[in-house]
């Protein structure tokens, strides 16, 4: 029969050792906290963990726990452990959840870090060197079709006037990329208000950005506005900054800047300096000399023949 079929059953004197778990109880626990005797369970052979009820104030649900034991063949009862656990009903404290994943939109304030992982699926690397547009790059898509049109069609009439949209390669196609194909654009005061505006908000004098370790310029969750207003503003992607799908200064800044927190590496400890012009005279017996021993003493004085 295996040790789990033998200890379904508890031992009966460490069953019975009911007093002894409770001194134990009580000895650990303030003093009146320790209440009635809930049950007992076999954890092994000749092991059994008796529970009592727990009034400690905080601990709602809570049971002092004490194992005892005996030794084979042994008809004294020993104490093994006492401990205090939550019981079925217990008041507990919540899961544990690390910052990275316990952070929500919103939760940043001024002087603030949120560091970057090196492999943050957010972020890929910018500029690389090459003069060749990535392969998945929009930029070379958009020239791979231009260079499928052989000539290029005038359309009669305005942008604006066109219903039918226009073809790849058209001076229509052209000005409804550069967004002129509305019956009105923004008026140069219309930008002045609104930029005005924006970095009244997002801009360097803010408190956010006094406190930033580097501006949005820099920062990687940076995407770039179309037109004259890209020279000074951006939109922030990082759903940890406060200002996530805002229109920010370029010198606006906050800690969740993509290369703002970077860890350090640990300093070198230097290394150690030994003196060897020196000797140290260390005691090999102190008990049997009474002292130290000088290394240069004669033999006669340590009591050599």
């Amino acid at each position: 029969m295996s040790a789990a079929m033998r200890s379904r059953t508890p031992d009966r004197l460490c069953a019975e050792a009911v007093e002894l778990a409770r001194e134990a109880a009580a000895e650990a626990a303030r003093p009146g906290t320790v209440g009635e005797h809930v049950g007992a369970i076999a954890e092994g052979d000749r092991v059994v963990t008796h529970f009592f009820e727990s009034a400690e104030a905080g601990y709602r649900g809570w049971r002092w726990a004490v194992t005892v034991t005996r030794a084979s063949r042994a008809k004294i009862v020993t104490l093994a452990e006492t401990v205090m656990l939550p019981g079925p009903d217990a008041l507990l404290a919540p899961e544990w959840v690390p910052w990275s994943e316990r952070l929500r939109p919103g939760d940043m304030g001024p002087g603030d870090l949120l560091p970057t992982e090196a492999e943050d699926l957010r972020l890929e690397p910018g500029f690389t060197g090459e003069d060749a547009p990535p392969p998945n790059s929009v930029i070379s898509e958009e020239m791979e079709q231009l260079a499928a049109v052989e000539e290029a069609d005038v359309t009669a009439g305005p942008p604006s006037a066109q219903t039918a949209p226009p073809v790849t390669g058209t001076i229509a196609a052209l000005a409804e990329e550069l967004g002129m194909r509305r019956a009105r654009v923004l008026s140069r005061y219309g930008l002045h208000v609104a930029a005005d505006r924006w970095d009244e908000a997002y801009g360097a004098k803010s408190s956010m950005a006094q406190a930033a370790p580097g501006t949005c310029v820099t920062c990687g969750f940076l995407m770039p506005l179309a037109g004259s207003l890209k020279q000074a503003f951006g939109v922030c992607a990082n759903e940890f900054s406060p200002a996530d799908g805002r229109v920010v200064s370029l010198a606006y800044g906050c800690g969740a800047h993509s290369e703002a927190a970077v860890m350090p590496k640990p300093p070198r400890p230097a290394e150690p300096v030994i003196d060897e012009t020196l000797v140290e005279p260390m005691p090999l017996h102190p008990d049997r000399t009474g002292g130290s021993v000088e290394p240069d003493a004669p033999a006669e004085e340590l009591g050599h023949s």
